[in-house]
């Protein structure tokens, strides 16, 4: 694992840039892994002038979601659907054919069904080689994607229910009514991630700090799901320096001296 910390979000987002951007420039099919919520905005929009100022070229790349709450149909504002429309893919040259998310609409008592999606979903990552990068955020319990703490480290995309901290976390983006937040989502499963060649994790804000450190310098645990890209052969893992301020060894010197 490759840690970088950088001096603000700002920066933060700008070094994430960089590093999609090669990427997609060394292979302009690549297959993306892409998340949502605040963290990956300030990576998204620079993509965004990176593609209007700079003419980077998303035509034939393929996208892959974490994750999807399930009971949300696209054109709900608040499902990842419409998150990845207005906050990306509108504004770039991605061909909508090679863009997956998964569906918020399966039926949660349909068991067979649910299992006969995430099967398909895992199929079509298969068929388009495998993911080339995957973006992940991490929230204050450890989680990636909706892999809540004690999630099987070996598990695939899934159905899985959110934690009352998680449904808390979001309650904000749904006007603070816990009511109005799913309790279920669909999410590729640890196994998922961990199978991308690259792995890139953001994190910004003193409030991911400890799941920085735990993910970084603590044992591998389901209790901290993050935690197993220690694990990953090709991880970097990008933070401001407030989500880097509990980590005891200093990264950036080791940084420079990688340089």
């Amino acid at each position: 694992m490759l840690v970088v910390i950088k001096e603000n979000y700002e920066e933060m987002c700008r070094e994430a840039a960089r590093v999609v951007s090669e990427i997609i420039r060394e292979k302009p099919s690549a297959v993306l892994g892409l998340a949502t919520g605040g963290t990956p905005l300030g990576l998204y929009r620079e993509l965004i002038r990176m593609h209007k100022e700079e003419g980077l070229d998303f035509s034939k790349i393929t996208t892959f979601n974490l994750d999807e709450y399930i009971g949300l149909p696209p054109t709900h504002p608040q499902s990842y659907h419409y998150f990845m429309r207005e906050n990306l893919f509108k504004h770039i040259n991605v061909d909508e054919r090679f863009v997956h998310i998964p569906s918020g609409m399966v039926d949660v008592n349909e068991v067979n069904r649910i299992h006969a999606y995430c099967d398909w979903y895992e199929e079509r990552i298969k068929e388009s080689g495998g993911i080339d990068l995957q973006l992940l955020g991490i929230g204050a319990n450890g989680h990636i994607g909706f892999n809540e703490p004690g999630s099987s480290l070996g598990a695939l995309t899934r159905i899985k229910t959110l934690s009352p901290k998680t449904r808390e976390d979001n309650a904000r983006f749904f006007g603070g009514d816990l009511e109005k937040v799913p309790k279920y989502a669909i999410t590729m499963g640890i196994g998922t991630i961990m199978a991308a060649r690259i792995v890139l994790m953001l994190a910004g804000g003193r409030q991911k700090a400890q799941a920085i450190k735990d993910t970084v310098e603590g044992p591998i645990t389901a209790k901290v799901p993050a935690s197993m890209v220690q694990m990953h052969r090709k991880a970097f893992l990008i933070v401001d320096r407030e989500a880097g301020s509990l980590l005891d060894i200093q990264y950036e010197q080791f940084v420079r001296d990688l340089q």
